[in-house]
């Protein structure tokens, strides 16, 4: 079972009125919203999904403590029970459309790029890790998601002024806009989010990190 500060790290997928993915939040925030009456959750169970409020997803969680542990849950326990953490809910009365852009900042490359310098190929902490132009900004280079990397310091400390091509260095993927939040496509990695990739269609698949 998850400790209680790591399920309460955990990430929560919020539904607007329609079913469309349109956050994400935190398993605190989500538990706020549950509690006012304000959402409802959302539970995939045997290819279809049901929906509770706070006090039966309560009940639930109750007898699933007991017989349906399974490992990728994460649990939170108060003064008389545990409640297992949703991973869906959906807002009783938002009906904003998804957004479909995807924030041009650091973090979000970084997570595009999964913390690998581009140049060399290997995974750094993000703390060892730098943004650099392709083309220099000296050479005209823009500031996009076309022309900036992640770089290991060592890499880019090489590279220096100069386009890849001049300084006899390649790329090991051409950087591109991706289509929808990286931060959300690492999310997907891990099995305890499987259930979002129903909500996440071609569609409405730019969900804002919160």
């Amino acid at each position: 079972m998850s400790n209680v500060n790591s399920a309460l790290d955990a990430s929560v997928l919020v539904l607007n009125k329609l079913f469309m993915a349109v956050h994400i939040i935190s398993v605190r925030r989500a538990f706020c919203l549950l509690c006012k009456d304000l959402a409802e959750v959302v539970n995939l169970e045997d290819g279809q999904f049901a929906t509770y409020t706070f006090e039966s997803w309560r009940e639930v969680s109750e007898y699933r403590s007991r017989h349906f542990r399974q490992e990728e849950d994460d649990w939170v326990r108060t003064s008389s029970s545990q409640i297992q953490v949703p991973r869906v809910i959906r807002l009783f009365a938002y009906e904003k459309m998804p957004k479909h852009t995807v924030k041009f900042n650091r973090r979000n490359i970084f997570a595009r790029d999964n913390n690998q310098c581009q140049y060399c190929g290997r995974k750094f902490p993000t703390t060892e890790l730098s943004l650099d132009h392709i083309t220099p900004r000296s050479q005209g280079g823009q500031s996009s998601w076309e022309n900036i990397v992640c770089a290991c310091i060592n890499c880019n400390v090489r590279k220096g002024g100069r386009t890849p091509k001049q300084a006899h260095m390649s790329l090991i993927r051409k950087p591109e806009k991706p289509k929808r939040s990286p931060l959300l496509n690492l999310k997907l990695t891990h099995k305890k989010y499987q259930s979002w990739k129903t909500f996440l269609d071609n569609a409405y698949w730019s969900v804002e990190l919160k």
